[in-house]
């Protein structure tokens, strides 16, 4: 009986590790790919992003913005809001740019500010 049980614990334990083992080589295969030009970098994003809040997070912020543009109250603190944004120092601006065009999966910001 005690034998059984530690066969059975012994067989979930490498199981486990072959698991590990087998995600990690995964993992290193992937960035093999990215590094030789087999996968690109968007591919590469997406699969990153898998288990990410980032894209839900700014698309949340995108519609409450566009919500809140429509709606006669809150019209004034939205106008001061951008103003405050493009009074906001150029550094800011592009770092914010960058994070939402990561977080969608755009490698490039370029042409998104003129």
């Amino acid at each position: 009986m005690i034998g059984q049980i530690i066969g059975s614990l012994g067989g979930l334990a490498a199981s486990y590790i072959d698991g590990k083992t087998a995600v990690k080589k995964a993992e290193a295969e992937t960035k093999m790919k990215i590094a030789t030009g087999e996968i690109s970098w968007e591919q590469a994003a997406i699969e990153a992003s898998n288990n990410s809040w980032k894209d839900e997070a700014w698309t949340v912020a995108f519609i409450a913005i566009v919500l809140g543009s429509f709606i006669p109250g809150i019209q004034p603190y939205m106008a001061q809001g951008f103003a405050n944004l493009d009074a906001a120092p150029e550094w800011f601006q592009w770092a914010m740019y960058a994070s939402i065009a990561a977080s969608f999966g755009i490698r490039t910001v370029k042409g998104l500010k003129k």
